[in-house]
């Protein structure tokens, strides 16, 4: 019987940029499987290459060497079925919420009635239906946080890649969208791959953390978490948290001997 291929497939990535005269590696040999509904963060020092990783997988950065994959086809550019969320939100600051949430949808040519129910749904799953028609300047960084995960469900993608999502909100704001991102995911069941430097925030979300390593970027260590944990905040504060904790921060800024001072000296580059 032939097994049904990973999700999201990097085989022998290595990415490498011109600095100069020379050249810089940013990923070094990477491979990993993602299966169908897996919910993986990836973490690392600065100039681990997370977001280097990203951009491949989003279609945004052509691999040196290797490949990338998603349901066994090569990523060549940005697809449907991959919906992309990054730090700052890129929102259109000129469109309401509604309007943000449909722009995919009025791209690819859903009609007008289809396009709004589907942008209503999601607006209320995210809890902003009281701020449909508000432009993206009047709403708090949660709200417009939201707003693009809303936009970015709503043209219906198989995987999420988020690429540190809640790197800049206060962490009240953090924590309560870290609960709804779970809520939906267990709901919906998308693949993730969600990039974090926070290990906390790391442990919490994955099934699996994946560590990388830096300069070049590389996996350094894979830690699993018990997928039937319930993920409230007696596990936050659980014994077996804290141990996951201790175990993904050491790989982190431990890494051959190097400490987290050296790491930080380096220059960064993700």
């Amino acid at each position: 019987m032939t097994s049904k291929p990973a999700k999201i497939s990097l085989q022998g990535v290595t990415k490498t940029f011109a600095l100069g005269r020379d050249t810089f590696t940013a990923l070094d040999d990477v491979s990993m499987d993602i299966a169908d509904h897996e919910f993986v963060t990836v973490v690392g020092p600065s100039g681990c290459g997370k977001s280097t990783l990203m951009n491949i997988l989003a279609g945004l950065e052509i691999p040196t060497a290797g490949r990338a994959l998603v349901d066994g086809a090569p990523v060549s550019g940005p697809g449907p079925e991959r919906g992309v969320i990054f730090q700052q939100y890129a929102l259109f600051p000129w469109l309401t919420v509604r309007q943000n949430v449909e722009f995919g949808l009025r791209t690819t040519g859903v009609p007008r009635a289809e396009r709004r129910a589907r942008a209503e749904h999601f607006i209320e799953l995210v809890g902003l239906e009281r701020f449909a028609d508000a432009l993206p300047k009047t709403l708090s960084g949660g709200m417009r946080q939201r707003c693009a995960i809303a936009r970015a469900y709503a043209v219906d993608p198989s995987i999420l890649l988020m690429d540190e999502p809640f790197g800049a909100l206060d962490a009240l704001t953090r924590v309560k969208l870290q609960e709804q991102l779970l809520e939906t995911w267990s709901r919906d069941k998308r693949t993730v791959l969600f990039i974090t430097h926070d290990v906390d925030e790391a442990v919490f979300l994955a099934n699996r953390v994946i560590v990388m390593a830096a300069r070049p970027g590389r996996v350094y260590d894979v830690v699993e978490v018990d997928p039937a944990v319930e993920r409230n905040e007696e596990f936050r504060l659980s014994p077996g948290f804290a141990a996951l904790r201790n175990r993904v921060w050491h790989s982190v800024y431990h890494q051959e001997g190097r400490t987290a001072t050296a790491l930080a000296a380096s220059p960064a580059t993700t």
